[in-house]
């Protein structure tokens, strides 16, 4: 049986690719326990200092595997206990790892794909890649911290939109609206990622991290608590190896070297 989740791992940049491009990578309850462990695995790993997440084939991820959801709602299941079970860990683990995340979309991600995309730092497309918020389809609100994240991406207005008409969006107005950082030709998916991968890799993997925590605090506290946060993030920062060293090397006029520590 072929693994639904593969982990590659390329000097300092990990790679995780949803395994199951004849399912366009849907997501079956085997497949989120994996996807969950790889991230996890990868978070606390300090020699990964960059995250790629992506999908097999044609395809990034096309959310919840319906045929098995549909199974289990005919067995009388409660298959939505999903949300707490997986959707809602592999979101917090990917919004909050100490380090970039790049979303890598070689095609459509919809439902609970666009959110995991969503909840990635950066998301670089393949022109043929669409966005698809498929929830309302299906009789279903939003979930895996679409109703979180869209808004911050493209403002509630838009978001309503997105969630309540489920249209698919294209790549070049997802870029436009600001849900996708970079669209590049199909074939030149892997080359940008890499390059961007690789850029994130050499830089000051820690200061990423205190961004990522500050931006996450801001977003829910008032200025003056966020004002303190971003006073104990400095400090913690200013004790570390790489700040010392690129302080030293812009007197220098040298370029730094960052070493995540």
């Amino acid at each position: 049986m072929t693994d639904s989740v593969l982990r590659q791992t390329d000097g300092a940049v990990a790679t995780i690719t949803i395994n199951r491009p004849e399912a366009r990578n849907a997501l079956t309850a085997g497949t989120k326990t994996a996807l969950l462990d790889a991230l996890r695995f990868y978070s606390a790993d300090s020699s990964v200092r960059v995250v790629v997440l992506t999908g097999a084939g044609q395809a990034f991820c096309a959310g919840q595997d319906l045929r098995e959801h549909a199974e289990l709602l005919e067995a009388g299941a409660a298959p939505l206990n999903t949300v707490r079970e997986h959707y809602n860990p592999i979101i917090e683990t990917l919004a909050t790892m100490p380090k970039p995340v790049i979303a890598a979309l070689p095609g459509v991600a919809a439902g609970a794909g666009a959110s995991l995309a969503f909840a990635c730092d950066f998301r670089i497309a393949a022109q043929r890649a669409s966005l698809l918020l498929a929830f309302a389809r299906v009789g279903l609100g939003a979930d895996s911290g679409a109703s979180w994240t869209l808004q911050r991406l493209v403002g509630p207005a838009k978001a309503a939109e997105l969630l309540m008409l489920a249209e698919p969006v294209d790549s070049a107005a997802a870029l436009r609206i600001g849900l996708l950082t970079l669209v590049v030709p199909d074939q030149e998916l892997t080359a940008a990622t890499s390059e961007l991968a690789n850029r994130l890799a050499e830089g000051p993997t820690l200061a990423y991290a205190a961004i990522k925590e500050s931006l996450m605090y801001g977003a829910t506290h008032r200025l003056t608590e966020s004002l303190e946060k971003e006073a104990e993030l400095q400090t913690r920062l200013g004790e570390t190896e790489d700040h010392k060293a690129a302080t030293l090397a812009f007197v220098s006029k040298r370029m730094p070297t960052f070493h995540g520590r």
